[in-house]
């Protein structure tokens, strides 16, 4: 949503209607939205159409019109007055299958106006993408997943509108991006044969929808595009990682990872462009160690190790009191017990190196962390041994997705540098 304001909104000062020009107000409206835009093919509710006349004459016939593109025509999705318009809202999404990022953004300059997030609440009916999808097969299953991740996007959108000072009816604009499964589950869509041979979906362009359609509470006219998918295991928040890193249009061969629940790869440039999904495991989730968790306040998600000191340096989401480590925070402290030496390059704990930091859980060797005194939890927080072999085997995971896409074009990993 980093298109121009021209782009989302047109201002319009429409003549009068009168005993010499008795054009149809809709008629009205739409010729000068053609000629603005250079287009005939501008679309308009029918729900709009009938608030039009009364809009119109209330404001002197001078609008600001709140507008989507869709293929080849442009859809209004509001009116407000010219002299003081309401605000008007563009709405990002991404879906994943553990957590739901939002953010709201001004359609006038593209401004970031607020951020919220949330667990998928999914989760409360099945952890991962295979079990929803097996949820989804029992009575009424589908409908209660739909439901679900309807009512939580209503409610995370409504937290980031109050972030941002506004209404969530001030949204006129929705990209989704999730992967194709998730896209199923938030459409109402069976999945069920994603997971059969030979792995269908029902849709892989759902295209541009109705928001009320969806049912979500934003616009009475929004509209909702929702990213596409190549396949059952190529989804849209993929494409969408594609387009916002310009992968599409490098002269040099790049490479994306997109690493949730599960892995994505892309390699290619603006010739060629060739992916792969796999298994990434619970090591990047909340299945790291005793302390592993979703990203929530006082969770861990960035860590720096003093070399000379081995002092740990950590930073907890919203700066609470540490709870807890997620993906990002564990990625980071793998890193830098490497960089300090406390692991080998093969992920083992190095007891001479660890000092202080060294303790033994069950008989374990354990590197902590976060002291008891310094623990929300009253705990120390620590992670072992098996939780970095967890670790490793993800990472070995993610290398060979993109050790088999090298191979299977011919490219050397030396030869990508981005």
């Amino acid at each position: 949503m980093n298109a121009p304001a021209a782009a989302w909104l047109r201002t319009l000062h429409l003549p009068r209607p009168s005993l010499s020009d008795n054009t149809a107000d809709v008629d009205r409206l739409s010729a000068c939205l053609q000629k603005e835009l250079g287009t005939p093919a501008v679309a308009i509710d029918l729900g709009l159409q009938r608030e039009l006349p009364g809009l119109l004459r209330q404001h002197g016939f001078k609008v600001r019109c709140s507008l989507f593109r869709d293929r080849g025509r442009w859809v209004v999705t509001g009116i407000d007055p010219d002299d003081h318009p309401a605000p008007a809202l563009g709405l990002a999404v991404d879906l994943g299958t553990t957590r739901v990022a939002l953010r709201i953004v001004d359609l006038a300059d593209g401004r970031a106006l607020a951020e919220s997030a949330c667990d998928n609440p999914q989760i409360a009916l099945g952890p991962d993408v295979l079990a929803r999808i097996h949820y989804a097969e029992r009575p009424d299953g589908l409908n209660q997943l739909t439901t679900l991740i309807r009512d939580g996007l209503n409610s995370a959108a409504a937290a980031a509108c109050r972030a941002a000072g506004a209404a969530p009816s001030a949204i006129r604009t929705v990209a989704v991006a999730g992967n194709t499964a998730m896209t199923h589950l938030f459409l109402g869509l069976d999945p069920r044969w994603l997971i059969r041979e030979p792995y269908i979906p029902a849709v892989n362009r759902p295209g541009v929808l109705r928001a009320a359609d969806l049912g979500l509470t934003v616009g009475p006219y929004a509209r909702v595009l929702v990213f596409p998918n190549i396949g059952s295991y190529f989804g849209g928040d993929l494409i969408a990682g594609i387009l916002f890193a310009g992968l599409h249009r490098r002269e040099e061969t790049a490479v994306l990872v997109d690493v949730g629940t599960n892995a994505e790869v892309v390699l290619g440039n603006r010739d060629w462009l060739i992916g792969c999904a796999g298994a990434a495991g619970p090591a990047l989730e909340g299945g790291v160690s005793r302390m592993g968790m979703l990203a929530a306040p006082g969770v861990v998600d960035r860590v720096r190790i003093d070399p000379a000191a081995l002092r740990f340096e950590l930073h907890t989401i919203e700066e609470k009191p540490p709870r807890g480590i997620c993906g990002s925070g564990v990625i980071d402290l793998a890193a830098e017990l490497f960089r300090t030496g406390m692991i080998d390059r093969r992920g083992k704990i190095v007891p001479a190196r660890c000092g202080p930091h060294l303790a033994l859980v069950d008989g374990i060797p354990h590197i902590r962390v976060v002291p008891a005194d310094w623990s929300a939890t009253g705990r120390e927080l620590t992670i072992g041994q098996p939780d970095l072999d967890s670790l490793v085997r993800s990472k070995a995971a993610m290398y060979t997705i993109l050790e088999t896409l090298a191979l299977t074009v011919g490219v050397e990993l030396k030869e990508v540098t981005t």
